[in-house]
């Protein structure tokens, strides 16, 4: 019988945070998510699962067998990727349970049952759950947190169990790592007898943070309270646990302990370091404890990093984290393009921070940015079919960058698959007499204010067009605020409710038009944006966009394929008059706008055997088209750029 807590009822956020929508009560059932949604459903779930069985991933589940040959080898660091199975397999059960809440699947229950009997077999007795230490060092648990990510894998085991709790109402497997979170809970701490540590590799904070919110256990969120607090202060836990292994702290492969974040304490950081998608974990766990908590430090640090984040060292597409040297940042304005990293689980969880802090602050500068991820830097990990995929989002490529099936360290696919899975939590928040319309494109919502239910429609065909009409039903009169997002992006719009013109200036703030009034079932708002193609130019200490022009429309940031150019687009001038058309391209992998223009391309002739000359190149003019940089590498193999060198 388990000894674990029983669940209680969240309680009401306060007055200053907003509660995401229930992810399964907003239906895609139309438009640009409808098709990704279902894909992402139909085909990267059941593949994953798939690819998970071939390359050995499930295979270290069998505790009851002797350990087997690695199917990831130990690496000069002593790492193998093999140390963290365990969170890849979490983040799958954690996607497919999102669609799971909607769509029930026995077939697919039956599969994460089967998982989770595994893992409750091999669970140690008093807690510890982590197939590597488990089935192949015991004695070395705990011994090397900066290194091996025992934590990080255990997090993603637990965000899995509290979604697959959530979709079913099965608790085997959220009792199975709350146990496991009881381990750690009587391990860690700064209690006499405990161990001062904290996993390098941040994840299991956002993650009890979740927990918490399912149990209201206050353990739970002193223990992510405590996590957050620990890291980086002085002297380093990790320095003394090098010692105790009979090593010497100098001898960090990374040199230096800001590639986890862990330099200095958190709220003493003022720029983002280190690996990224370590730091966007981080910055999401530091956002949610800033409002648990009530803790207006931790949002300060948090405001900080975002502005230094934004304003400093992210790509246009939403990608970040420049160099594959460590997987994260260098220095501020370095944004190399053909080399860029932009790991796509980065980008995801850039998606996860700017939302949480969104909640605590309805600023649309939070959502600008996670519009830009969703439409950009993420959404370009995953390819059109749904089963191919990136792990660097390159901006630049002269072709030998292609979409794999799986990769050496697949961490990505499944992060952009929970991603996509929940992404009606993203689009709405209410609180109790307000709701935030943070993203568009046509979906149907229900959703609570309060003690009242608000029905919502919305029809558009965003992010190619931005026309946006939404209907809402209310089962009686009900006074409240409506508030929109009125992109940063866009410098024209209009809003009106039963066709009656809104004053935007008057109603804005922080990026969200206000609109309160009695609503009545039936009524209509109606919010016209402008979608002009803009050029983008980059601040000029950023020496790799030097008299290079970046094109977007809506949200959506473009590139050019060679496949569409015949040729490589590095070779093209656009001039700063050329004239670009949108057009709506019904047969490009399911139908999406593109830009077309006229450019000039370099020249060949009287290059024959010279590399070097006197004379500039001629330059003929030729028509290009753009696509959005999130279907690139999806048809054949070919250069691409995002920046294009401007005449």
């Amino acid at each position: 019988m388990s000894t674990s807590p029983r669940i209680q009822p969240a309680r009401p956020a306060g007055p200053q945070r907003y509660v995401p929508a229930d992810h399964s009560r907003v239906t895609f059932d139309g438009g640009f998510w409808q098709s990704w949604t279902e894909t992402v459903r139909t085909v990267t779930i059941p593949t994953q699962h798939k690819r998970l069985e071939e390359e050995g991933f499930l295979e270290v589940l069998d505790f009851d067998k002797p350990a087997g040959p690695l199917a990831r080898p130990i690496q000069p660091s002593g790492l193998s990727m093999q140390h963290f199975f365990d969170s890849d397999f979490g983040k799958w059960i954690e996607a497919a349970s999102y669609t799971l809440k909607t769509h029930p699947d026995a077939a697919l229950e039956a599969q994460i049952d089967e998982i989770v009997a595994k893992l409750e077999k091999g669970q140690m007795a008093d807690g510890y759950l982590n197939s590597w230490f488990i089935r192949r060092e015991p004695e070395k648990r705990w011994t090397n947190l900066r290194d091996l990510h025992e934590m990080y894998s255990m997090g993603h085991l637990l965000e899995g169990a509290v979604a697959y709790f959530e979709a079913t109402g099965k608790r085997r497997f959220l009792d199975v790592m709350i146990r496991a979170v009881d381990h750690i809970i009587d391990t860690f701490g700064r209690e006499p007898g405990k161990l001062r540590g904290y996993d390098a590799h941040e994840e299991i904070e956002l993650a009890l943070v979740k927990l918490y919110r399912v149990t209201r256990d206050p353990r739970h969120l002193k223990l992510a309270t405590y996590f957050v607090d620990e890291r980086g202060q002085m002297p380093s836990y990790y320095d003394e646990e090098a010692k105790k292994r009979g090593e010497n702290p100098a001898d960090y492969v990374f040199t230096t302990y800001a590639y986890s974040q862990a330099h200095m304490p958190v709220r003493e950081q003022t720029q983002v370091v280190g690996h990224a998608v370590r730091a966007m974990y981080l910055f999401s766990a530091m956002a949610d404890l800033a409002h648990e908590n009530d803790d207006p430090t931790l949002k300060e640090a948090c405001d900080r990093l975002f502005d230094n984040l934004t304003g400093r060292q992210l790509y246009v597409t939403g990608g970040l984290g420049p160099s594959a040297s460590n997987e994260g940042f260098t220095r501020e304005f370095d944004l190399p393009n053909e080399t860029a990293y932009a790991e796509t689980c980065a980008a995801v969880a850039l998606g996860f921070w700017t939302h949480r802090m969104a909640q605590i602050d309805l600023d649309a500068k939070f959502t600008d940015k996670l519009e830009t991820v969703l439409f950009n830097g993420a959404l370009s990990g995953i390819s059109r079919d749904g089963e191919h995929y990136f792990y660097e989002n390159v901006l630049e490529s002269h072709g030998q960058h292609r979409r794999w099936k799986w990769h050496y360290c697949p961490c990505c696919p499944t992060n952009i698959a929970r991603f996509i899975t929940s992404l009606g939590q993203y689009f709405y928040s209410t609180r109790e007499n307000e709701l935030a319309v943070h993203l568009y494109g046509t979906n149907s919502a229900e959703l609570s204010l309060g003690n009242r239910f608000v029905r919502l429609r919305q029809e558009t065909n965003y992010p190619w067009d931005g026309d946006i009409r939404l209907q809402l039903a209310v089962d009686r009169p009900s006074r409240f605020t409506l508030r929109l997002r009125i992109p940063g992006w866009c410098r024209n719009a209009e809003l009106s409710v039963n066709g009656a013109p809104v004053d935007l200036e008057r109603s804005m703030t922080s990026g969200y038009a206000a609109i309160e009034r009695e609503w009545q079932n039936g009524d209509e708002v109606r919010l016209a944006l402008a979608m002009p193609v803009d050029r983008i130019y980059a601040h000029p200490a950023v020496s790799e966009d030097g008299g290079r022009v970046a094109l977007k429309r809506g949200p959506v940031v473009y590139c050019v394929e060679e496949t569409d150019l015949g040729g490589e687009p590095q070779r093209l001038r656009l001039p700063a008059s050329a004239e670009l058309s949108p057009r709506y391209d019904a047969n490009l992998l399911g139908g999406a706008t593109v830009l077309e223009g006229t450019a000039l391309e370099a020249g060949t002739e009287g290059w024959e055997n010279v590399l070097y000359r006197t004379a500039p190149p001629s330059l003929r003019e030729r028509p290009f088209k753009a696509i959005p940089y999130h279907l690139w590498a999806n048809r054949e193999a070919g250069a691409m750029a995002v920046w294009l060198h401007e005449a």
